[in-house]
């Protein structure tokens, strides 16, 4: 996907200079690289036609299998950055294009995008393209790695399985009665690289659960000098489904994988934004905030705002502010409890502003006090942290960097309310930490206006 935006914003530059050259005659079309508002107009032109092709699923491979689709979504997307950049003009009229221009860009960005869509589609599904992966393992773990590979919407087949030294135990099962079709098993690790060739694989994934004894080191070193990729299951399952694989890692994993660092200037560049995007929010926010008091104080007796404890960076406890949703006697006999679907405590007033996000907007608060980002873990309460961290394996980790108002968790998977749900949501928080970035940010900043729009994952 990083791909495709990264040449979706070249292309969203050269859609409006070239509008600009067709219609010279336009004073509003006269564009200087030198000239400020250019940049300005170019950086909210990109920013829109990107934020408009998110928001219409240009990017997601799953909805676009066919140029069909491709074309639909395109067309919707230049739709909607039409109507939001008229608005965007008549916010800030500095940076206005002429009528003519801004058609021209946007027919010659949806021209371009769907012809390099096109064929980027045409080159991930053409055979030549395709990389084929062959399995080492036939246990429950290689079994698993298998239904993901082929259910995978990437460029991707599955070559078969190859058994672990012939009739050596696998992970408690014979090789004679393995978790994956028989039919599938194309040959053993006693002679990988030959394996490999038969099976015509590019990719050889380790999938075995207990590599003690069972791992043909020789032969997969030999497949790699001979310029076979290799992986391990963790690393594929994290490449295809952008959460971790913790049931398959160790501490040892956590040392010597690529990711979980921070540089110095994307930190302090991240605590800039969520001071400025902070203090926006809550300027843009306050003139509703009477509304919404009045709202919620008629719903139900109690005050308008409320705080919590939660657990934060490096597990330091701190409070965070909230627009009262519940009763206010709602955990009254029953202490901390997780919120359910269609829980009963919730108000009428206050299952609008779940479903909205506008009861997170008083975290702004804690943003700008520096207990919180706008992105990152959810901060959980100190009560479910001390449960969770003696049933689910690394979920101190998770406290490593400040939470967030939103993040990686938030827009991929729904609603917690288990021990089974945080799990869950603990894989997409630690890909977070190990990616954490500019690009991963504006991913999830993205995705959350998407989330809020159509109103999915809040309870």
């Amino acid at each position: 996907m990083s791909v495709l935006i990264v040449l979706d914003i070249l292309l969203a530059v050269a859609a409006l200079f070239s509008a600009a050259f067709v219609r010279p005659g336009n004073p509003e079309a006269s564009f200087g690289l030198s000239d400020s508002v250019t940049i300005y107009t170019t950086f909210f032109f990109v920013i829109v036609v990107l934020f408009s092709s998110h928001l219409m699923d240009v990017y997601d491979h799953s909805k676009n299998i066919r140029k069909r689709e491709i074309f639909v979504n395109i067309l919707f997307s230049t739709v909607t950055s039409f109507s939001l950049l008229s608005v965007v003009y008549y916010l800030v009229p500095e940076i206005v294009l002429g009528r003519g221009v801004l058609l021209l860009s946007l027919c010659f960005f949806a021209l371009f995008q769907f012809c390099w869509h096109s064929i980027n589609f045409v080159g991930k599904n053409s055979f030549r393209f395709l990389q084929r992966i062959l399995v080492l393992g036939t246990g429950s773990l290689a079994a698993d790695i298998g239904n993901i590979i082929t259910s995978s919407k990437r460029n991707l087949v599955l070559a078969g399985y190859a058994t672990s030294y012939g009739g050596s135990m696998e992970n408690g099962i014979d090789s004679d009665s393995p978790a994956v079709p028989e039919d599938m098993i194309v040959g053993t690790s006693d002679d990988l690289l030959e394996t490999v060739k038969r099976a015509q694989a590019d990719v050889i994934v380790v999938a075995l659960a207990e590599r003690r004894g069972a791992f043909p080191l020789r032969d997969v070193l030999r497949c790699k000098l001979n310029g076979i990729q290799v992986m391990d299951a963790p690393t594929l399952y994290e490449l295809l489904l952008g959460k971790l694989m913790l049931e398959s890692i160790t501490p040892s994993w956590f040392i010597f994988s690529d990711g979980f660092r921070k540089s110095t200037i994307y930190s302090k560049c991240k605590r800039a934004a969520d001071i400025v995007l902070s203090i926006t929010g809550l300027l843009l926010t306050l003139p509703f905030f009477p509304l919404i008091a009045l709202a919620i104080k008629l719903d139900s007796p109690g005050p308008v705002f409320f705080w919590q404890e939660r657990v934060g960076n490096r597990e330091k406890l701190f409070k965070l502010y909230k627009l009262r949703t519940m009763r206010q006697d709602a955990e009254k006999g029953t202490g901390a409890v997780w919120a359910e679907k269609s829980d009963p405590r919730v108000t009428k007033f206050g299952r609008l502003c779940r479903g909205s996000r506008i009861d997170e907007i008083p975290q702004l608060i804690n943003v700008l006090k520096g207990d919180m980002s706008l992105i990152g873990p959810r901060p959980e309460r100190p009560e479910f942290v001390e449960k969770l961290k003696l049933v689910v394996p690394f979920y101190s980790k998770r406290h490593f960097i400040k939470p967030g108002i939103t993040g990686w968790a938030q827009v991929r998977y729904h609603y917690g309310s288990s021990v089974e749900d945080a799990f869950e949501k603990l894989r997409y928080d630690l890909y977070y930490i190990k990616h954490t970035g500019p690009f991963m940010d504006m991913i999830i900043f993205f995705d959350t206006i998407k989330v809020v729009l159509f109103g999915f994952g809040g309870r």
